[in-house]
């Protein structure tokens, strides 16, 4: 099983120089990374920035950190009682509020939030199914979000809160799932919110690879199928929307030895169809994506009209093999030399994001 036990394949050590990449597209300048100090060493594996100066991000070892200066310092933490537990997910609100998802079977799978800058937590939801895998969240509000799980019996035990508090299995309103189908928990992007009410659950472990959809915050939803491969090594990891209607997925497949596969693909009827991109990133399985413009709780493109400017399509996309940009959702795909096993990527604002990876690694990317 390849779900949970991933192997890292490349090391690359970044300096403390900042680095600035050629070779640009015509309509974009190429990005500049600068390394930054998180403070620890365990594994980072989910970044959720506020904006442009405060960002969330968390990992293995029960670790969170944060900072409220851009990145130029950052105050690393431990929650207490979660020293074991690995945080696949953050969520950031503001810059005292943030929620934490740690993921594994049973009492493992849990829900933390603070309400003071990381000083204290509480415990608001520890899952009781033995059975159940909670890999992701998404929130449309401050108060408003979803909790995705593996399935367990043929039956998604995704769970909801609409006051920010508390959280209710709502499970019986999606789909059936496939044998043997879920969700990886690679970057905590197999969940996407959007506007007032829209999202996507992707998924892997079975094929095909799906797309699950809602678009009243979850009281109904239906299922598409994707073109990336789906087995129990393979599937969707990652998934964002610009708006309503444009997405992109990302993903992959685990085993060393399995052919040659494509690894990103876009929607533009709201996660319906799905086409593979005209370029690939070839980076190998990608972990984590971020549209550069989809910027903190519910992408903040409520009322946009259906077609976007050209700034909102370039997307970042990263795993352990490497990392990789596009300014054109997919059509055209430029290596970022040197950066492989960062697993998480996200924008503060649709210039400056933060990629984070292994060792504690966290990499500024500025347009």
């Amino acid at each position: 099983m390849f779900k949970h036990s991933w192997t890292v394949f490349l090391v690359a050590l970044l300096g403390s120089a900042t680095i600035s990449l050629a070779g640009a597209h015509p309509r974009r300048h190429p990005p500049t990374l600068t390394p930054q100090n998180s403070g620890t060493i365990q594994g980072l594996i989910a970044v959720s920035p506020v904006n442009s100066r405060v960002v969330w991000a968390s990992g293995r070892g029960g670790t969170f950190v944060v900072t409220t200066d851009g990145g130029q310092t950052w105050t690393s933490g431990v929650v207490p009682g979660a020293e074991a537990l690995q945080f696949r997910d953050v969520q950031g609100v503001t810059k005292d509020v943030a929620y934490l998802l740690s993921i594994g079977s049973g009492t493992d799978s849990r829900i933390y939030k603070t309400v003071d800058g990381g000083a204290t937590w509480t415990l608001q939801f520890q899952n009781q199914d033995p059975a159940a895998f909670y890999d992701c969240f998404a929130f449309w509000t401050p108060k408003r979000g979803i909790t995705q799980s593996d399935s367990v019996n043929g039956r998604f035990p995704v769970i909801r809160t609409t006051d920010g508090t508390t959280w209710q299995d709502i499970g019986d309103n999606l789909p059936p799932a496939l044998a043997g189908e879920f969700s990886f928990a690679s970057s905590g992007t197999c969940v996407a919110a959007q506007g007032k009410n829209n999202a996507w659950i992707v998924t892997g472990g079975a094929s095909p690879s799906r797309v699950l959809a809602t678009e009243d915050g979850g009281d109904t939803w239906n299922a598409y199928n994707s073109p990336l491969r789906g087995s129990p090594s393979a599937g969707i990891f990652s998934v964002a929307f610009r708006n309503a209607w444009h997405g992109i997925i990302g993903g992959g497949d685990l085993d060393p030895l399995a052919p040659p596969f494509a690894q990103t693909a876009t929607s533009s009827d709201g996660g319906k169809t799905w086409t593979i991109t005209p370029q690939q990133p070839n980076i190998g399985t990608v972990f984590g994506l971020s549209y550069a413009g989809e910027v903190g709780i519910g992408g903040r493109h409520e009322g946009e009209d259906h077609d976007q400017s050209d700034a909102n399509q370039t997307v970042v996309v990263t795993g352990p093999g490497g990392a990789a940009w596009t300014p054109d959702e997919g059509n055209t795909w430029f290596t970022l030399p040197g950066v492989t096993n960062f697993w998480g990527v996200a924008f503060g604002s649709p210039k400056t994001g933060w990629l984070v990876g292994t060792q504690g690694r966290i990499l500024r990317i500025d347009f």
